[in-house]
C-alpha cells in the first residue's frame, strides 16, 4: 500500500524527456518522500487530515476511478505504443490481441467477483438472529468466488504475450548489474523540485495518505488509523522504493549531492 506510482512525475518525464532525465527523475522522488516523512514526522499531516471534509476524499476517488476507466477503455478500443504514450488504429476484434478476447476477459472477471458482498451479509444475518456459524461444504460458486480471476487475466496476458512474440525472451537481462554512481546536480535539484515534486505532492497527500486513512475507517469502522503514519511509511518505502525501478537510487551519503544507482 506505500508504494505509489508518482504519476505526475512520470508524466513530465515522458512528455518532457530531453530535459527531465534521470537525475530530475531520483531528485523529485527524493524531495516528494521527505516532504511526506517530514509532514507525518511534525504532526501536520494530522492537521490536513482533520481539516480536509470527506466529500473532497470522495470526489478525488470518483475521478481518479473514472479516469482509471476511461484509459482503460481507450487502452482497449486502440492499438497502444505505451513507449511513446500515444494511441495508434482501431483494435481488431479477433486474435491474441483482439476485442473479443478483452471483452471475454472482462466478463470473467465480473461473473467471478459478482456483488462481493452477498455471503458476508447472509453470514451477518445469521449471527444477528443468533444462530451459530455452521461450516459449510465448499460448492462449485464459493471456489469460483475465491479464484484470483484480474490475476489469472494478467498471466493469460502475459502467455499469449510470449506466444505473439517469442523473440521477447532473447532481451530479458536479470539483474543486479553494476551500481552506477549519479550526480544530482543543483539544477536538476530544482527541476525535479519544481517540475516534479510539487505537482506530485496534492495527489500525494490526497489520495495516498488522505485517502487511504478515511477509506480504513470506513472498511474497519472503530479502528484508529493515523494520517501521520501513514505519510512517515508511504515517504520512506517509496524513497527505499525506487532500488526496484530501472533507475534505482540508494539513500544519499551525508548529502553530498550525489545518489547511488542500481540497473535491474
Amino acid at each position: 500500500m506505500p508504494v505509489q506510482p508518482m504519476k505526475s512525475i512520470a508524466a513530465v518525464a515522458i512528455s518532457n524527456s530531453a530535459e527531465f532525465g534521470v537525475p530530475e527523475i531520483m531528485a523529485a522522488g527524493i524531495c516528494t518522500g521527505g516532504i511526506l516523512i517530514l509532514l507525518g514526522v511534525t504532526g501536520l499531516m494530522q492537521l490536513v487530515y482533520k481539516l480536509i471534509p470527506l466529500s473532497v476524499v470522495r470526489g478525488i476517488q470518483l475521478s481518479q476511478g473514472l479516469s482509471f476507466a476511461m484509459t482503460a477503455v481507450k487502452y482497449i478500443r486502440k492499438v497502444q505504443n505505451f513507449s511513446k504514450s500515444k494511441s495508434g488504429g482501431e483494435r481488431h476484434w479477433l486474435g491474441l490481441d483482439g476485442l473479443v478476447l478483452a471483452i471475454v476477459c472482462a466478463c470473467f472477471i465480473i461473473v467471478v467477483n459478482g456483488g462481493g458482498e452477498e455471503g458476508s451479509e447472509r453470514e451477518g444475518d445469521d449471527i444477528a438472529m443468533g444462530g451459530r456459524e455452521r461450516p459449510r461444504r465448499r460448492g462449485l460458486r464459493q471456489i469460483v468466488a475465491s479464484l484470483p480471476s484480474a490475476f489469472m487475466v494478467f498471466l493469460l496476458g502475459v502467455i499469449l504475450a510470449f506466444i505473439r512474440r517469442p523473440g521477447v525472451v532473447d532481451g530479458f537481462k536479470f539483474g543486479p548489474s553494476s551500481i552506477e554512481i549519479v550526480k544530482i546536480s543543483k539544477h536538476a535539484w530544482k527541476e525535479g523540485f519544481v517540475k516534479g515534486a510539487i505537482p506530485q505532492l496534492p495527489l500525494s497527500v490526497l489520495n495516498s495518505v488522505i485517502a487511504v486513512c478515511k477509506l480504513s475507517s470506513d472498511l474497519f469502522p472503530g479502528k484508529d488509523f493515523s494520517a501521520s503514519s501513514i505519510s512517515v511509511s508511504v515517504g520512506l518505502m517509496n524513497i527505499v522504493g525506487m532500488l526496484v525501478r530501472r533507475h534505482a537510487m540508494l539513500p544519499w551519503c551525508r548529502w553530498t549531492g550525489w545518489a547511488v544507482q542500481v540497473r535491474w
